[in-house]
């Protein structure tokens, strides 16, 4: 059985060509996936007795853009205690970690603020009747949202 000869053709660019082309396409796909930009800070929690104070909890609603009301009903729900909210923090009854506060605020973004079509996080909540969807500022995409 014989195989058939390869022609070996000269590359038409150069490796610079190439390497510059396949960088500005990382780029598009860095800029396009928009999560890289909203960061959230580490929750600053203490302790005080049988109560968890949730020092920065100010800070996510204004980060997410989202009613600072809700997410603490969503935070409150997830950890099945009860929660009010003092000026700039937040309170809940029981001993609850850092962790669970940034692991449930990771959730609530991924769920409830991020774009499903496109993953940017610039999208606003629209109440239709009794459902709440979730309109993308980038794409235009419109899908009911997990987490209202």
């Amino acid at each position: 059985m014989k195989y058939p000869r390869r022609r070996i053709c000269p590359m038409p660019r150069s490796y610079d060509e190439l390497l510059s082309r396949a960088r500005s396409d990382t780029d598009k796909e860095a800029k396009k996936s928009g999560a890289l930009r909203l960061e959230l800070p580490e929750p600053d929690v203490i302790w005080v007795g049988n109560k968890t104070i949730f020092r920065n909890y100010a800070e996510f609603p204004k980060l997410i853009r989202r009613d600072s009301a809700r997410i603490l009903m969503y935070l409150a729900k997830e950890l099945a205690t009860a929660a009010s909210i003092d000026g700039e923090r937040a309170i809940f009854i029981g001993r609850k970690d850092r962790d669970s506060f940034s692991q449930l605020l990771q959730r609530y973004v991924k769920d409830g603020v991020l774009c499903p079509v496109c993953g940017s996080p610039d999208t606003h909540l629209e109440k239709e009747k009794r459902m709440w969807f979730m309109v993308c500022e980038a794409c235009g995409a419109r899908s009911v949202a997990k987490v209202a």
